[in-house]
């Protein structure tokens, strides 16, 4: 039997008409021969996520995930599926590991928004960075495994896989910053003091390093797929956030986890050599040992700054919730959230 992420019948608010979805696989999908049953993922605050079974020439079933953009009105550069759709196509001619992909559709009029096709790729899904079902020698491979993986993207030679054009060189955290500032007053429902000063703060106090790599902007374990049964990592998911970008603000972000004591995404309050995990200067390590650096110079500003980008995200998923277009029906609680992480930002530069 496949192992894949858990799955619920697919939610009110996300249904689409799938006999449409027929349809358009019927003359756009190679080898589709009908025979469709789509379920919804129950994880995820953005871009809804569908598993979708159909069977194909042969009579053999096949197993895809469909991601599409949510219902309402969005933020213009957010939810943009068909960058997804462009950095996955051309990682898969790396050692990078990402599913295979079939077809975008930018059609709104089959099941309501955009939306792409890849494969499921089978493996587990462990939110939890204590990974309790792990032993302490599965649980150090598995990390060594993500570290291993973002090194190898932040090695890719953007230009030579089709992805010159993918985002800007420099300036990448001024340019964030400004995006996620602004991003966060169009979406602002109170009023965060530790927000307002790291706007100010942060663009006044930016690194002088200024290096561009393909940046994923959301690499965590939980958007990563885990072999069955080894412990290495198979796929990167959720590439919504990713650009041309700064290296070190995906590693940071990668990070932050070290810095947040609640579950399932902060970890720091555990006990590591029980566990097995690397302590952050531990993977930090392993991480310039993997591209070959000798340090990182102003990392409490990274990992502040990564903090301040999540907590403008917060805000984002908790607006859709209250507006009824988020995917996950936590997000109403994502106001704490914002505050909490922007106030762990301010406490760190300070």
């Amino acid at each position: 039997m496949s192992i894949y992420a858990n799955t619920v019948p697919v939610m009110e608010r996300h249904r689409f008409d799938t006999a449409s979805l027929d349809r358009y696989f019927r003359a756009n999908l190679e080898n589709y021969r009908g025979g469709l049953d789509v379920r919804q993922f129950d994880s995820g605050h953005s871009n809804p996520t569908f598993f979708v079974s159909a069977e194909m020439a042969g009579g053999k079933r096949h197993d895809f995930v469909l991601r599409k953009k949510p219902p309402g009105q969005l933020v213009a550069s957010a939810h943009q599926v068909d960058r997804e759709f462009r950095v996955i196509s051309a990682l898969a001619r790396t050692d990078v590991p990402v599913a295979c992909t079939h077809l975008l559709c930018a059609d709104d009029s089959v099941i309501g928004q955009m939306f792409y096709l890849m494969d499921a790729v089978e493996g587990r899904i462990l939110l939890d960075p204590a990974m309790p079902d792990q032993t302490p020698a599965e649980r150090t491979a598995i990390f060594d495994s993500m570290n291993d993986v973002l090194a190898r993207l932040h090695k890719v030679n953007f230009a030579s896989v089709g992805l010159g054009d993918y985002g800007r060189t420099g300036h990448y955290i001024a340019r964030q910053l400004a995006r996620w500032s602004k991003q966060y007053s169009e979406l602002k429902t109170e009023n965060i003091p530790a927000m307002d000063k790291l706007s100010t703060w942060l663009p006044e106090n930016l690194p002088a390093e200024d290096p561009t790599t393909i940046a994923h902007g959301d690499y965590r374990l939980g958007n990563l797929i885990v072999h069955p049964s080894e412990p290495r990592i198979v796929a990167v998911l959720d590439w919504e956030l990713s650009t041309l970008g700064h290296p070190l603000c995906d590693l940071a972000y990668n990070c932050i986890g070290y810095h947040l004591t609640e579950p399932p995404h902060g970890f720091a309050a555990v006990d590591f050599k029980k566990l097995g995990l690397p302590t952050e200067d531990e993977y930090v390590a392993a991480y310039c040992r993997r591209v070959g650096r000798d340090r990182i110079d102003d990392w409490n500003y990274y990992v502040a700054f990564s903090l301040f980008r999540l907590a403008a995200i917060a805000q984002g998923v908790y607006r859709r919730g209250l507006a009824g277009n988020s995917s996950n029906p936590e997000s109403i609680k994502m106001s704490k959230s914002a505050r909490e992480r922007a106030e762990l930002a301010w406490s760190l530069v300070n």
